[in-house]
């Protein structure tokens, strides 16, 4: 087997995977708690050891061994792929960390939204095209481009934070200090807030909308009304094939948020010669880090078998 190991690294749990590089199949699985915040006998992140036991675990299973690993985190990456340099406020100890050392092997670290989203071009909803926008909607809101058949990445590894766009210029400051950005107009770490208090998350409000709420049909619709403001001015920036809305919120939403996206998209689209961009829900699901993890190993060729 061609294979290579994906790594999920996230706040809470670490989700790991062996990876076919010709087909992007995942063929065996396993998860383990990311320990963020503790350490070992050592002093070292407890991250780095279960890292290591999923690593070892899936060559063991395989019957392989010294499989080259992509590894997806949240922060910047470094230019060289090495390590994550910047991630303050979480992920203790994993700033400046160089996987290949760690692990004693090829590793190619990478954020994880840009992973979700090549993994979405592997084996997605992305699968054939050259330019395609993801926009993840959870907590917050993140993304990543690809365009021109690559992966922006951009001089520090900013490129792709889309939901740090501003769709209102007065709009209170987010934590990156954009104003009115797509975060706070759509993250679930802002539904209080945008409801008054009525809804203490975003799947309660989709809930109530289903339900038929008029309240709750008002509110939902100005924070998608300006997620396709975002979208709409992406589409005018980079000309995508596709846009990709994945994320706790988009699954559970489904067509509650893609019909009134696309409604307001044709009022703020662009569309010379009355085409639209295609807005599709993510289909590689919750293995998509893994898959993109190792996706650039599979096409550039740069590990043996």
């Amino acid at each position: 087997m061609n294979g290579a190991i994906g790594i999920d690294l996230g706040g809470t749990s670490i989700k790991a995977g062996l990876v076919d590089r010709v087909t992007g199949q995942v063929v065996k699985t396993m998860s383990l708690p990311t320990r963020d915040g503790d350490v070992d006998e050592t002093g070292a992140p407890a991250f780095i050891a279960n890292v290591w036991t999923c690593v070892a675990e899936l060559e063991r299973e395989a019957g392989l061994s010294g499989l080259p690993v992509g590894l997806s985190a949240p922060g910047l990456a470094s230019a060289d792929g090495s390590s994550i340099r910047w991630m303050p406020g979480r992920m203790s100890g994993i700033e400046g960390l160089n996987w290949s050392e760690v692990l004693g092997r090829p590793v190619c670290v990478l954020n994880d939204a840009h992973a979700a989203l090549l993994g979405e071009v592997w084996t997605g909803a992305g699968r054939g095209c050259q330019d395609v926008i993801l926009l993840t909607l959870g907590t917050g809101v993140g993304g990543a481009v690809f365009s021109g058949g690559r992966l922006l990445g951009g001089r520090l590894g900013r490129a792709g934070h889309l939901g740090h766009m501003s769709v209102d210029a007065d709009g209170a400051l987010d934590a990156c200090g954009m104003p009115g950005s797509v975060e706070l107009a759509m993250g679930n770490l802002t539904i209080q807030q945008r409801t008054g208090g009525r809804f203490q998350t975003t799947h309660e409000l989709v809930a109530a909308v289903a339900a038929g709420s008029a309240e709750a049909r008002a509110w939902w619709d100005e924070s998608v009304r300006r997620l396709a403001v975002a979208i709409a001015s992406l589409i005018n920036v980079l000309d995508p094939e596709r846009v990709i809305v994945g994320g706790g919120i988009a699954t559970g939403a489904g067509a509650l948020l893609l019909d009134p996206l696309q409604h307001y998209l044709e009022a703020y689209e662009w569309r010379p010669d009355g085409t639209a961009v295609p807005i599709m829900l993510a289909e590689a699901g919750e293995w998509a880090g893994v898959v993109g993890s190792v996706f650039q190993f599979a096409r550039s060729g740069g590990f043996a078998a």
